[in-house]
Formats: C-alpha cells, structure tokens, sequence
C-alpha cells in the first residue's frame, strides 16, 4: 500500500486536477448505487452534488472517503488511485463531514477537534506547536470558541455539527467531502460553515466535494454543480447551466420555483404547492 509522502516530497499543488472520476460504479450487495460516474473537481472548487433522496450522494461520499472500493472504474486524489492508499494516507489528502455526527463521548470540544490531526501525529499522537495552531484556527473559523471546554456529549445537535466540521478543517486535508455539512444547523450556522468553507478554498486552494438538499445554498456558494438521479450524473456544469427549471424538475420530479435575484443575480428556488 502506499503512504502519502509528507510535506515536501511530492507537491499535491502540481496537480490542479484533485478529484477525478472515470465511468465509476459502486455499490452494495448485487445492486449499483452509482453506475457509469465520473466528474473531475479541481483545486480551489466547489462542487455542489444535487439529488433526491436513494439518487446515491452519500455512496459518492463513502466511495471519496475510502469507505467503500469501486466495483468498476477510477477513482483518484491528486492522480493517485483511491484502492491503492491505506486508511492513514487518505486522511491526510480527505476530510470528511458525515452527515450524522456520532458524539464522542467523554472528550471535550478541543479535544475532538484536535483528532483531526491524527494523521499528521506520530505513534504516541503527541500535539505539536503546529497542532495547536491547526486546531486554533479551526475552532475560531466554527465560532466554537466559548464551547472548546465542554464536553461534546452536552452540546446541542448543531453545535455538535459545527464541532465535526472543525475537526475536518483542523484535519488540514487538500480535499474535504461535506454530506448535508449544513443539517441540524441554523440559518445564521449554515452559512456561516459556507462562508468558511469558501475562505478555505480561497486560503489553502483545496478542493471541496458538497452533498446538499439545499438549492439555495448551492446556488451561493458552488462553482459547479452535479445533478444525480438513480446513481447517474444526468448534468453537470455550471449553475446557470445546470440548476434549470427543466433539469430540476426532471430530477426532483417536483415543481420548483426558479428566480434570479436583481441585486446580485444570483439564483433562488422556491418549492411549488402541486395544484389539485
């Protein structure tokens, strides 16, 4: 298996391309959750995945994590095949924000936060100055500053999201894979985590991979945009080229409210009450 090399020996930067997938299928048991996939997401980008409940986002999220191997198909970080990583060597190129958050209990705030740092740690997991730094600068991005000290256990089911979050940006990966980042949070929190996300992308050019129910945070802070249907990408582009009335219903099989705001002419969405 292969070990990614640490900082120094092999530039990831020198590969824009940072998440490629090439006719990939996935799934478990004898059916396919994912058939004929592929996408390619470069550093610096957001791609927003859009799809109805069993269209296989979450499968996507398990396939990029490692979680799960490709039946048929490519799937790579940064050129570098996903099967041929160990666990230790995707961690430090994916962070993962699961869409259910499983509680730690008996570990404070801090001290979750800084398991994101495992992967960068020795045998004896001892937290250097540059852990420290790492963990600081996550917990102050997730406004958890007043909660480092608390016990996670006691945290509301959002603050706990947030406390997720902060440990995969501590985790400092070049890649960072957000299923439903946004659940469980309020309005304020939800986009607070984007607008954090966004900064990441912008300060440290890692790649972001965002599975969302949320048409309207999709609109404000992708680049790109997947629409996936029954395990197919049957779109992918750009907002305005993607997020249409057509394609939208066509996946959603809803009626959907499709407007652009005159301010900024960005995109919104509103669902339609059917008509009897």
């Amino acid at each position: 298996m292969l070990i990614a090399p640490g900082p120094g020996i092999f530039p990831l930067e020198m590969s824009r391309v940072a998440v490629e997938l090439s006719d990939l299928s996935a799934g478990y048991g004898p059916v396919d959750a994912l058939s004929g996939v592929s996408l390619t997401v470069r550093s610096g980008e957001l791609c927003a995945v859009l799809g109805p409940n069993g269209a296989g986002k979450s499968t996507l999220v398990k396939l990029l994590s490692g979680a799960l191997r490709p039946r048929r198909g490519k799937a790579a970080i940064f050129g570098q095949a996903l099967d041929a990583l160990d666990r230790r060597a995707i961690a430090r190129l994916v962070a993962v924000v699961p869409q259910q958050v499983e509680v730690a209990f008996g570990f404070s705030v801090r001290e979750v936060v800084m398991m994101g740092r495992a992967p960068h740690q020795g045998v004896w997991m001892s937290a250097s100055p540059a852990d420290q730094a790492a963990v600081d600068r996550a917990i102050d991005a997730c406004d958890l500053g007043d909660l480092e000290a608390r016990p996670v256990a006691e945290l509301s089911g959002g603050e706990q999201k947030r406390a997720a979050i902060a440990r995969a940006l501590a985790q400092e990966a070049k890649v960072l894979l957000l299923d439903e980042a946004g659940a469980h949070l309020d309005v304020r929190h939800a986009i607070a985590i984007h607008e954090v996300v966004q900064k990441e992308l912008a300060r440290r050019e890692i790649a972001c991979i965002a599975v969302l129910h949320d048409l309207n945070l999709a609109a404000q802070y992708a680049d790109r945009v997947a629409l996936l249907k029954a395990g197919q990408i049957v779109a992918e582009g750009t907002i305005e080229e993607v997020m249409t009335y057509r394609q939208l219903k066509e996946v959603f099989e809803t009626e959907l409210y499709v407007g652009v705001n005159e301010i900024d002419d960005a995109r919104y969405f509103l669902p339609v009450r059917p008509r009897p």
